[in-house]
């Protein structure tokens, strides 16, 4: 399997080797941890295995799973109903291992141990992949996480129940105070880039153009019809239906929509002063739905639906998106490289300097985000600790290309030497890891 990977077979080829894989294996929870190969996915998975089956199916295509089987591997996993707050977890250990190497040509102690995380799910397709090769590579590690919502990883980092928390927004320095020993406790690390683009389920119309003002008077209420005349003035020869518009919208704490309403407050005034900008807000319209995953679904399974989200759903569950007006003027669709056009206007990304939304240029994208990880600035245990900082060493700079593979832009090269700074005040065992 490794060879596949080294190989250069594409990653829904290489698997669906994993999936067919993981079918001829005897039940996992029977195996001692070393014989594992991969940890049951989440429901946020599973309900965009159903997505993309669908979408996969009515293009006539391979699904790759038969209908009561489990998908093992990837970005999907259906079939397995969980009880508690599910795994995007990977926990691959296939040979032992007690070092690595880092791209040096030395040796070095990576750490080991079984990580935890949780929280945004508009990284998680790039965190599900990139945790997978790492364990390959560095098999004394093995990560599971949790596609909560960022709201969740939060509260989970806070509580001291994960080793390390994500999310599409850092925290804020009311949230800092909430961690065990405060702000100085913790480190917060970017780690991708990726777009958040407007999907909708329209039949008939193959390209939609909407700009910030019309989409922010959408999810206002203020327009309820797909034929208004503020749309049909912006997709002129388009045959826009009398439906009604189906509003969809995040129900959880979100990132995603953190960034969302952040484009539409700078958009629109009346969006800024009666709804303003959160993880999570009170919708004037619209039904919710728990994760990207679950906006997906609601979207393809609505007919006259709008909603948003993360491209890499949008990709692989084959789903609409619109074209936005950027601030030059320019309709674009969510892409890599709109992403990276839209980052380098900010040079200064921080904590507290993140915003990258309504960003000038030709072909910059308006819903562009960095995510983020929680790190605490000291473990206890030394292993653990090698593990969670070598871990994001190598997201932030080998393993970006995992995510480019994704639909993730790789971080700007002054973002990631944030993320490297960043990492060398984590201590574990009383010593700094990175020197």
């Amino acid at each position: 399997m490794l060879e596949l990977a080294q190989a250069g077979m594409p990653v829904s080829t290489l698997l669906q080797h994993i999936a067919e894989l993981g079918q001829r294996l005897p039940d996992q929870r029977a195996l001692p941890p070393e014989q594992l190969i991969e940890a049951p996915f989440t429901r946020d998975q599973a309900q965009f295995h159903a997505v993309t089956t669908r979408a996969k199916r009515k293009a006539g295509g391979s699904v790759g799973c038969g209908a009561r089987s489990s998908c093992r591997g990837g970005l999907m996993f259906a079939g397995r109903r969980l009880r508690r707050a599910p795994l995007v977890g990977i926990a691959a250990a296939m040979f032992a291992a007690a070092c690595g190497n880092t791209g040096t040509g030395s040796p070095v102690d990576v750490g080991s141990g079984s990580l935890t995380g949780a929280g945004a799910t508009f990284p998680a397709p790039f965190y599900t992949k990139a945790f997978f090769d790492y364990a390959a590579k560095y098999p004394q590690v093995t990560v599971n996480y949790q596609a909560i919502g960022s709201g969740g990883g939060i509260s989970a980092f806070q509580k001291g129940t994960v080793d390390f928390g994500a999310s599409d927004v850092p925290m804020s320095a009311a949230d800092q105070a909430k961690v065990p020993g405060g702000a100085a406790a913790m480190v917060q690390v970017p780690t991708t880039l990726g777009v958040i683009a407007v999907t909708y389920n329209l039949s008939g119309v193959s390209k939609l153009q909407l700009d910030g003002p019309t989409l922010a008077n959408i999810y206002l209420g203020h327009i309820s019809k797909w034929n208004d005349p503020a749309i049909a003035a912006l997709n002129s020869g388009v045959t826009l239906p009398s439906s009604a518009i189906q509003v969809v919208h995040r129900a959880d704490s979100s990132g995603t929509t953190y960034h969302f309403t952040d484009y539409l407050a700078k958009v629109s005034d009346e969006w800024k002063s009666k709804v303003g900008v959160a993880k999570a807000v009170s919708w004037p319209v619209g039904i919710g739905s728990a994760q990207n995953a679950g906006v997906a679904q609601s979207v393809t399974s609505t007919a006259g639906a709008i909603g948003y989200n993360e491209l890499a759903y949008v990709v692989q569950a084959n789903m609409s998106q619109a074209y936005l007006k950027n601030a030059d003027g320019n309709f674009v669709q969510a892409s890599v490289a709109g992403a990276t056009a839209a980052a380098s206007h900010n040079t200064s990304v921080s904590p507290t300097n993140f915003s990258i939304t309504n960003e000038p240029g030709a072909t910059s994208y308006p819903i562009t985000a960095f995510s983020w990880v929680f790190l605490y600035t000291a473990y206890t245990d030394p292993a653990k600790g090698r593990a969670v900082v070598y871990l994001f060493k190598w997201l932030v700079t080998d393993g970006q290309s995992d995510g480019t593979s994704l639909q993730y832009a790789a971080l700007p090269t002054a973002v990631q030497n944030l993320a490297l700074t960043s990492l060398k005040t984590v201590q574990a065992g009383g010593k700094a890891v990175l020197t």
